[in-house]
């Protein structure tokens, strides 16, 4: 059993993505570097048929038709309002936009022959599950690339955090360690697997919070605190951040980035 089962609300993901659907672009410089990361890493051939898992707003759709002019691509996101805008704003030609759980993925066995993720499988409250799904829909031979956040993620505010109160405020991500057990367990072949580690720099804390919120990306957890943050609390976090702050006067915030290469084999 992963660990991360029960701590991750799929309900609070989907509702969550689908209000931020219309900001999350104009906050998401980082979610766009790290997809075109991604993208840089697939092989430049014609698999017939393509998706895009946590297609998000749709920004990869046109990245990856453009890659593989002639494959069905399909786009598959849990938020029905990340689905509603991206249709509208990005349309896309021989594209096929599901709405779905990752873990319990609308396609049939053997369906897909190439499957690009970028910051979906974090959401995933049974990665296990994922990962079984990835191979079933997968057709032999298919490959599956993917990006994923490790538990360094944030570092800063959740230590900042643990300095005000026991209370879970930033979200847990799983160790490259178990994911590669549960990669296995599913019967597929870690092919590659690299970390990479991403820092951004904010004046103020406001900052970072603001655009966590925009991208709809804040806290997810199970059990987490509800109600409003009082004052108090708001000043002790700014205070238990301040430490961080680096010589040019900036607060930074780390991402810690996977890149998985999966293989079915054939």
């Amino acid at each position: 059993m992963s660990p991360s089962e029960g701590v991750i609300s799929k309900r609070r993901v989907a509702e969550s993505f689908s209000r931020c659907a219309a900001s999350y672009d104009s906050v998401a410089q980082l979610q766009r570097d790290i997809g075109h990361q991604l993208l840089s890493r697939l092989p430049a051939d014609r698999p017939q048929r393509l998706l895009d898992l946590g297609s998000g707003t749709g920004y990869f759709a046109d990245q990856l038709r453009k890659t593989y002019p002639h494959a069905s691509l399909y786009c598959l996101d849990i938020a029905q309002g990340m689905l509603a805008y991206a249709r509208t704003n990005r349309p896309v030609d021989n594209c096929h936009w599901l709405c779905g759980d990752a873990e319990q993925l609308p396609l049939a066995d053997n369906s897909i022959d190439r499957l690009f993720s970028s910051l979906a499988v974090q959401w995933c409250e049974r990665p296990e599950r994922l990962f079984a799904e990835v191979q079933r829909s997968l057709a032999p031979g298919g490959e599956a690339f993917i990006a994923t956040l490790g538990p360094d993620t944030l570092y800063e505010l959740r230590d900042a955090w643990a300095a005000v109160d026991n209370d879970t405020h930033v979200n847990r991500f799983l160790p490259l360690e178990q994911l590669t057990v549960d990669i296995t367990d599913s019967g597929l072949q870690l092919c590659a697997a690299a970390t990479d580690y991403q820092v951004l720099c904010y004046p103020q804390l406001r900052e970072l919070t603001y655009e966590l919120k925009h991208l709809g990306a804040h806290n997810m957890n199970q059990g987490q605190p509800t109600g409003l943050t009082g004052r108090q609390r708001i000043a002790a976090l700014k205070a238990a951040y301040e430490p961080f702050r680096d010589p040019r006067g900036q607060l930074p915030a780390t991402y810690q980035v996977y890149y998985l290469h999966l293989r079915k084999e054939s």
